[in-house]
């Protein structure tokens, strides 16, 4: 009865998640608290056990960061001279906007970046009297590959990255940094052929653009420099962490007590924890919390016997499995609570006589980061951008982004078997 009541509560919440007919921070805490009233887990299991607070205090941390770093006018300032510098021409402008989306997404987070940039996109696109669809599209698709590369681009990462205790910053960008440019190449010349003929700009508009003093943009002062220099900091903690030996989520928080500290003059505590993404963070320990009511009953171990029972326990075959599952299913389903699922049965295989699991981590990682490309709720920084564009008036049709998406994923998916057979999988025949 327990494994009844623990899989009706998790399905019906998932419906709710990928319906969005209620705010799907609700959903999840609604589930989680069905689950503690249910007995299926108790309060004390549910807070101690299941809420990973490693990765609610990392995304807490680099929230604040962000917040506070997003009020000096630095990333419209970098924007719009970009924009610049390639004379406002839109194919060109397309692969800049795309290729800040990405980078900005492997260094902050992909949502954080959409957040920024969609605005700044939304603006340079008016000026220019160009239709935003192509923009936005990019903007997508540029954030959820970006956002693979690194621990703390996309939420998938920062879940993976804090499960397992030997995966390190460095380690997502050696493993996955240099799939990602390929996969980013491949995809943006694929753009840039698809949307060739339908970006044209008037030079009236152009030179609209290259009158513009992107430095009006800019708030020079005290907040400016230590914004960007704690930042700055902070990633290179991240880079440095073998070395200094303390933990991810130390590094961020440390970074962001400093930046609260020495701006508090410019900012009020208060006003920057108004704009942290609160939604976000409860979604998160809602969603920990019904993930382990399943744990629970013991249906993740059940999961876990079942692919071994499939894949005879072959590693290659679990490999590839586990990329294209959760490419196909993160393209439909929301990626944050599939992987959220994934990462106890990935675990679970350890004590089934699989040693070595780095390959379904990055298999797990890149089929789940990259799959969020398929549909508009496929990721958090889709749902994102498409609510920023309703605002000022602008659909991002479902269809028309699927018809996009979908060849994306399997792109991208049929690099990433090419890679992970050939760098990890190749030994094993």
């Amino acid at each position: 009865m327990d494994i009844i009541i623990a899989l009706t509560i998790f399905v019906l919440a998932y419906i709710g998640i990928i319906t969005e007919k209620i705010n799907r921070a609700i959903v999840a805490c609604g589930g989680g608290l069905l689950m503690l009233l249910t007995g299926i887990t108790t309060t004390d299991s549910a807070f101690m056990n299941h809420v990973d607070w490693n990765t609610i205090a990392l995304l807490f941390s680099m929230m604040i960061l962000v917040s506070i770093t997003s009020q000096n006018g630095l990333f419209e300032y970098i924007a719009i001279k970009l924009a610049q510098q390639v004379q406002g021409k839109p194919l060109p402008l397309l692969a800049v906007i795309g290729t800040l989306t990405a980078v900005g997404s492997a260094l902050l987070d992909n949502v954080t970046t959409v957040l920024l940039l969609v605005p700044i996109t939304l603006t340079l696109t008016k000026i220019l009297n160009i239709t935003s669809m192509p923009f936005l599209v990019t903007v997508i698709l540029s954030s959820n590959i970006g956002g693979t590369a690194t621990l703390i681009g996309d939420p998938p990462n920062i879940m993976i990255g804090q499960a397992v205790d030997h995966l390190e910053f460095n380690d997502f960008i050696y493993n996955l940094a240099p799939i990602v440019v390929v996969i980013y190449a491949v995809i943006m010349t694929g753009l840039l052929f698809f949307y060739r003929k339908g970006l044209i700009v008037d030079d009236t508009y152009r030179q609209s653009l290259l009158k513009i003093d992107a430095s009006q943009y800019l708030k020079k002062g005290p907040l400016l420099y230590k914004s960007s220099a704690v930042l700055l900091m902070t990633i290179t903690g991240f880079l440095l962490h073998p070395v200094l030996h303390t933990e991810l989520t130390n590094i961020a928080m440390a970074g962001a007590v400093l930046l609260l500290l020495i701006t508090q003059k410019e900012h009020k505590v208060e006003e920057v924890f108004e704009s942290i993404e609160w939604v976000t963070l409860f979604f998160f320990m809602g969603l920990f919390i019904l993930i382990g009511g399943l744990e629970e009953v013991g249906i993740i171990d059940e999961v876990a016997r079942t692919i071994l029972l499939y894949t005879e326990g072959d590693l290659p075959k679990t490999s590839l499995i586990i990329l294209w599952g959760a490419g196909i299913l993160s393209a439909f389903l929301d990626n944050i609570p599939f992987v959220a699922a994934m990462i106890p049965v990935i675990s679970e295989f350890s004590g089934y006589g699989m040693t070595n699991l780095d390959p379904l981590w990055w298999s797990l990682a890149l089929g789940s980061c990259l799959g969020g490309n398929g549909t508009l709720i496929g990721a958090s920084a889709n749902v994102v951008v498409a609510g920023l564009a309703l605002k000022d008036n602008q659909e991002v049709r479902f269809i028309a982004f699927l018809k996009i998406g979908l060849p994306v994923v399997f792109i991208s998916l049929v690099i990433s078997t090419v890679y992970i057979y050939f760098r990890y999988l190749l030994p094993y025949y």
